[in-house]
């Protein structure tokens, strides 16, 4: 494994209070010597960062996964049950991150790299836990949504993270690879090893239990504005 790798242990205990160390600490802790630095770790560019990584910097390592860490948390959480499944996905992103940072081309942004290998870990999570989770949403929804839109942009984080993780895990995942992530049904048949067709029809499928969860909300907030 690449040295990279060795201060996801220290940074993610510090993320995740109260966890187990022993997957952390597989990784190894062999590295050079830090590299410091007197620049303040937010005026450094991604690329700077990536370059002090790659120079063996435990600091710089320390200030890649400071700045990343909340939001790719933001990420896995959509695609977590729960948030001790997100926190396992994240550090299994993160190990990933560090080992692979010498093959990042520096074609996109380094941040959309890590949202990348970020959402691959979310799909492997998804592929063990699929054997074991229910299918059934236990609702009576509508199956096509054909010219009807809503928005999610009236909601809070909170709400919206509960929305979305309360859909059934295969739906779950198509309405974030595809409203969200931007890939496309044909693509998403492929990493879910479903049918396009199926990949439209379950996302369909999200959109109507969505719209239906939101206009249950809406009458919930109304219901609370008039009383």
């Amino acid at each position: 494994m690449s040295a990279l790798s060795a201060p996801l242990a220290g940074g993610l205990r510090s993320l995740l209070p109260g966890r187990s160390a022993a997957r952390a600490e597989s990784v190894s802790s062999s590295l050079s010597a830090p590299v410091r630095t007197l620049t303040p770790p937010a005026q450094l560019s991604d690329l700077e960062l990536l370059d002090g990584c790659l120079a063996g910097s435990r600091l710089m390592q320390k200030y890649l996964y400071e700045r990343f860490a909340g939001r790719m948390m933001a990420v896995c959480l959509r695609y977590a049950q729960t948030t001790f499944e997100a926190e396992d996905v994240l550090q299994e992103g993160f190990l990933t991150v560090f080992k692979n940072l010498g093959s990042f081309r520096r074609e996109c942004p380094l941040e959309f790299w890590i949202r990348r290998i970020m959402v691959n870990a979310a799909l492997r999570q998804h592929r063990r836990n699929a054997p074991l989770v229910a299918v059934s949403d236990g609702g009576d929804y509508p199956e096509d949504l054909a010219g009807e839109e809503f928005t999610l942009s009236n909601y809070n984080f909170e709400e919206l993270l509960g929305l979305i993780q309360d859909l059934a895990p295969r739906y779950q995942m198509v309405f974030n690879l595809f409203a969200i992530e931007g890939y496309g049904h044909k693509e998403i048949g492929e990493l879910l090893g479903i049918s396009e067709g199926t990949s439209k029809s379950q996302y369909s499928r999200a959109r109507a239990i969505l719209k239906s969860k939101i206009e249950r909300l809406d009458a919930h907030r109304s219901h609370g504005f008039r009383s």
